[in-house]
């Protein structure tokens, strides 16, 4: 089994109940400073305003690139694997049907993980910091 496999899925789990409560904490602090700043926004609410949509795009951007990266990764991983199990059958170990599952499981845990990454860090990020502002 590979030993940061639990901990990779507990930080998924960590990272998801971490979104469910940052995200609607910034959409709630973020419209109601829309609703607040009428037709014509301060400069602080037209920055604020533009990093909203700005940060959505670069958020977009790097998660899709760290799950590109973590999916190659993945990909050369298991193929080696996989060749391996082919050349050497009597390694039952690494080769058995149960190790392969278990890679695959893994690694899609792991692209999951670091897609969602740059995601989190910006809406926990965003809760904190609007929260701040907020006081």
């Amino acid at each position: 089994m590979h030993s940061d496999a639990p901990r990779k899925s507990k930080s998924l789990i960590a990272k998801a109940a971490e979104l469910a409560t940052a995200v609607p904490q910034v959409v709630l602090q973020r419209m109601t400073r829309m609703a607040l700043a009428g037709p014509v926004a301060s400069p602080a609410d037209q920055r604020e305003f533009h990093r909203m949509v700005s940060e959505k795009g670069a958020a977009f951007n790097e998660s899709w690139r760290a799950i590109a990266t973590e999916a190659a990764r993945a990909h050369w991983v298991l193929t080696a694997s996989f060749v391996n199990a082919l050349w050497a059958p009597k390694f039952q170990g690494e080769g058995s049907p149960a190790a392969m599952i278990e890679q695959l499981h893994h690694a899609a845990v792991s692209v999951v993980n670091e897609g969602v990454s740059p995601v989190h860090q910006r809406a926990v990020k965003n809760a904190k910091r609007l929260a701040r502002e907020q006081r």
